[in-house]
């Protein structure tokens, strides 16, 4: 976990714009660098518009960095079609997982370095710091949506059975009283 790069450490303007023209993916660098020294004239007199090498290494950890996400979300969606669940709530909690994993895996790398002679950076603890939080609240939201859609099933479930019974009538001797104890065993209002 070393320093910011050159990219990382620009006027949040420039930084927005070199990623939407990375997604883009229409320009060679020498246009993207263009194209920002005409977006940018101010950054490019001062000679912090970065250099071709420079995009060309942000734009290779971009492409790792969506590879991976990529690769996480079709195990994902591979995962849940093998379980036979509902995918959305089955890949939420997979996703958190793999989100924790990844998390750990950063900290113990950075844990291993410390022990190899490199010191930790007090950025780089409050990185670490940060993505626990992250991760944390990104499980407690996919526990909440959770919760949401099962009350949200039971409130649908118990609609449509009071649209039967009041769709019953008095059909096979079931009585209005008989269909007041259904709805109130059943929780109906």
């Amino acid at each position: 976990m070393g320093g910011k790069s050159s990219i990382e450490r620009l006027p949040e303007p420039v930084k927005k714009r070199i990623q939407q023209l990375l997604r883009e993916n229409r320009l060679t660098l020498e246009g993207l660098v263009s194209t920002l020294q005409t977006e940018f004239p101010e950054q490019a007199g001062a000679g912090e518009i970065p250099s071709k090498s420079s995009l060309h290494r942000y734009s290779a950890s971009i492409k790792t960095i969506v590879a991976r996400e990529r690769e996480i979300a079709v195990a994902a969606e591979a995962l849940v079609g093998e379980l036979g669940e509902n995918f959305d709530s089955k890949a939420g909690a997979l996703l958190a997982q793999s989100v924790t994993t990844l998390a750990n895996r950063c900290a113990f790398d950075a844990l291993e370095r410390t022990d190899g002679g490199e010191s930790m950076e007090i950025g780089d603890v409050l990185d670490l710091a940060r993505a626990a939080k992250t991760v944390q609240e990104a499980r407690s939201l996919n526990l909440r949506e959770r919760h949401a859609v099962a009350e949200y099933a039971r409130k649908q479930l118990l609609q449509e059975q009071d649209a039967k019974l009041k769709a019953m009538g008095n059909k096979g001797g079931v009585t209005d009283e008989a269909k007041r104890a259904i709805r109130e065993a059943l929780g109906i209002a």
